[in-house]
């Protein structure tokens, strides 16, 4: 009998569950939109919505519960300090979920998760191509 589960176990261990959490919140963080099977994406989603949550209220102890979730200083720290100001004023919904379609190969539902109002904090990310070119030599 189900008795009021709510988490999906992927057939995966708890601490390999929890270890995938946190990696895929981190890449989601950094990269500010990844691309993932639709349930891993929902459960993500519950995952990184109330992370997002504490962030916007930046105290120590704060900081220490979303570690003990994310196990990545640095995704932390850009929690903190680029994603959360953009959301203060939002009550929830951080997140959004596409649906792509179906893999080719084994016909898993694909899914795009990513943060609402992305374009707001991509600003640091963007490199352009004509700063990185470095002058060809001649044979």
């Amino acid at each position: 009998m189900r008795k009021r589960i709510s988490a999906r176990k992927f057939g995966k261990s708890t601490a390999h569950r929890k270890a995938m959490m946190s990696n895929m919140a981190s890449s989601l963080i950094e990269h500010k939109r990844i691309k993932t099977t639709h349930q891993k994406a929902l459960e993500l989603r519950k995952f990184i919505e109330p992370m997002v949550t504490k962030a916007k209220e930046k105290t120590v102890h704060n900081r220490r519960q979303v570690m003990k979730k994310i196990h990545n200083s640095s995704a932390v720290k850009t929690l903190f300090d680029v994603i959360a100001p953009v959301y203060s004023d939002r009550p929830g919904g951080y997140t959004r979920i596409i649906k792509l379609g179906t893999r080719t190969n084994d016909a898993a539902k694909i899914s795009l998760i990513e943060f609402v109002d992305k374009a707001q904090f991509e600003v640091d990310e963007v490199v352009s191509a004509e700063a990185e070119e470095v002058p060809k030599e001649d044979s």
